[in-house]
């Protein structure tokens, strides 16, 4: 496999990676180039972001959450046909799980055999910014630094100033820089970017990043280093793409709007090739739950979205009707929060669908935020007793740790949060409701759980 391919890497989170990255992404489809986009890591919201940006789904490469022979079969399949391939990398080069930086970018960077461009703040830097490059460069000579993009320069004069310190000092080339921005063309909050569903100028945005790339980075230069990537070696195994799908046995339903809309791609693809008719489902607009034999609902935006979602109250009675019948229901995160009794946020109290008897509570400061660990030790409707689930959290709510007493938990934490720092998996009824996200390229068998459970309740209706 050859495709051209570049990734974009950073000294810090807040760097400028995804501006780069979007900006790049952006430039390309507006030559004509069909781009294939990557984020490293488990982040939703900068991949929805390229995805949109690509119109093309934006595959997650996570060396946690899945083995590296997935991650290079991943990377393959979803890169096959495009032109070129851009991978946003996460946090700093380095930054892992622990002082050796493992599943790290750069541990990425060295499996995909791609090069690697940093994106640098210059804020009130000059030469300090080669200092910075150089130790990348130094810290392992086997990740292939092959340019930077400086970003949030001052001016002419600054702009030249970090040229020469780069170059002279390094050894590579400055590929672009991006001056400051007055205005910010992708604000944030508290999970991160604001997503494109909830962008009121989308279109806008990713044109005027285009621009800018045009402007400020060396297309050319930067094409010419992605088509440098040596050929990537494949062990022979089918790619997941390629397996034929089940024909569509049960319908599962998949909450998909403003408020609910962190899905990895593969997961609802794993789901389609069991044996799913995948129905697509809006609490916030939708007078009440189709007929569907299982529910999976994802994680998302519940709280800003809350006064919407307490409206539709004949929509909540369908879906409490539904899971008091024994209908099965997978939820993470979001989707957790919208399951329980109410949702405190920013002082104010907004019903919820009433399934699970607790209350939520949204917080200033972050509850859970990282990869998770989880041993399945209480029967549920999904994983066996006994197996092992990695995933990751990132979530301001939780509930009040005394309300945890005489619930059923389905996994004991080993890693991470959850719902108390102890236990994560909510059960009741056929409802299994996590913190934790997982990704069905690194849980296997997470879809087929899915359509198991879905099955057992279609029989029964």
């Amino acid at each position: 496999m050859s495709t051209p391919r570049i990734l974009i890497a950073g000294l810090r989170g807040g760097s400028g990676k995804t501006i780069v990255s979007l900006g790049l992404v952006a430039a390309w489809r507006k030559r004509g180039y069909r781009v294939a986009p990557f984020k490293k890591g488990p982040d939703y919201i900068d991949a929805a972001w390229l995805s949109r940006t690509a119109e093309r789904p934006c595959r997650n490469l996570d060396l946690f959450l899945m083995s590296p022979e997935t991650v290079v079969r991943s990377f393959v399949t979803a890169a096959e046909g495009a032109d070129v391939a851009v991978i946003e990398g996460n946090r700093g080069l380095y930054d892992g799980m622990d002082a050796r930086g493992t599943y790290s970018t750069a541990e990425l960077a060295k499996l995909l055999d791609a090069p690697v461009v940093l994106a640098v703040d210059c804020t009130k830097s000059s030469r300090t910014v080669a200092a910075s490059v150089l130790g990348c460069q130094k810290l392992d000579p086997q990740v292939d630094i092959r340019g930077v993009i400086l970003n949030q320069t001052a001016g002419p004069r600054h702009d030249a100033v970090l040229r020469e310190a780069v170059e002279g000092d390094c050894g590579v080339p400055v590929l672009g820089a991006v001056a400051r921005m007055p205005q910010q063309l992708f604000p944030e909050r508290h999970l991160g970017l604001v997503p494109p569903q909830e962008h009121e100028q989308q279109t806008h945005s990713i044109r005027r990043v285009a621009e800018l790339a045009e402007q400020y980075l060396d297309l050319d230069a930067l094409r010419d280093l992605a088509r440098q990537a040596p050929p990537l070696q494949l062990r022979e195994k089918p790619a997941l793409s390629e397996e034929p799908a089940k024909p569509a046995a049960v319908r599962i339903g998949v909450f998909r709007d403003e408020a609910f809309q962190f899905y990895y791609p593969e997961n609802l693809e794993a789901l389609a090739r069991e044996g799913a008719g995948v129905v697509e489902v809006s609490p916030l607009r939708d007078a009440g739950l189709p007929d569907v034999d299982a529910l999976y609902i994802g994680g998302g935006f519940p709280e800003t979205l809350a006064p919407a979602l307490a409206a539709n109250e004949s929509f909540r009675d369908s879906l409490r009707r539904a899971i008091e019948r024994g209908m099965p229901v997978y939820a993470e995160c979001g989707g957790a929060v919208f399951l329980g009794r109410k949702l405190l946020y920013h002082e104010r109290e907004y019903a919820m669908a009433g399934v699970l008897p607790v209350d939520f509570l949204f917080h200033q400061k972050l509850q859970g935020h990282g990869y998770a660990v989880l041993e399945t030790v209480e029967n549920n409707p999904f994983y066996a007793v006994g197996e092992t689930l990695r995933g990751h959290e990132f979530h301001y709510t939780c509930i009040e740790p005394s309300a945890a007493e005489g619930l059923t938990f389905a996994f004991k934490v080993r890693r991470g949060y959850g719902f108390d720092g102890r236990r994560d998996g909510l059960c009741r009824y056929n409802v299994l409701a996590c913190y934790t996200h997982v990704h069905a390229l690194g849980t296997e068998s997470w879809a087929p759980s899915l359509i198991r459970a879905a099955k057992r309740f279609r029989s029964c209706a």
